[in-house]
Parts: C-alpha cells; structure tokens; sequence
C-alpha cells in the first residue's frame, strides 16, 4: 500500500513529508528539512520518527 522510506534512506538534510501526531486522523502532512532522526530501528510500519529544523517531530511518509 503505502512505500514508507526505511531508515538508510533517511539522512539529515533531506526533504521530506511528515505526519504529526496530532496529524494521524487528517492524515495533513508537513514538509521539511530533516535535523536529526529520532528512530533507532531500521523499519517502522509507521515510518521512521524526525524532528524537522523547524523543531516538529512526525513520521517520514515520503522523501521529496
């Protein structure tokens, strides 16, 4: 269904859509920078958690 990027492919500096927590139901996605990833597992079936430069923190549902 959805292609959820894993881990390795997630790198500081990468553009990506995020969804929020408060996000889930909406399914609103935010766009930015990643600043650091938060996940240390290689694969979540959710996505990998960041925090963007702007300081919000979601899960990668797709590289931009």
């Amino acid at each position: 269904m959805n292609n959820i990027p894993s881990r390795e492919k997630i790198k500081p500096g990468l553009s990506v859509s995020i969804i929020q927590k408060h996000d889930q139901r909406t399914g609103n996605l935010t766009m930015g920078k990643v600043k650091r990833i938060l996940t240390s597992s290689e694969f979540h079936p959710h996505g990998i958690k960041v925090e963007l430069d702007s300081g919000k923190i979601g899960r990668v549902q797709h590289i931009i």
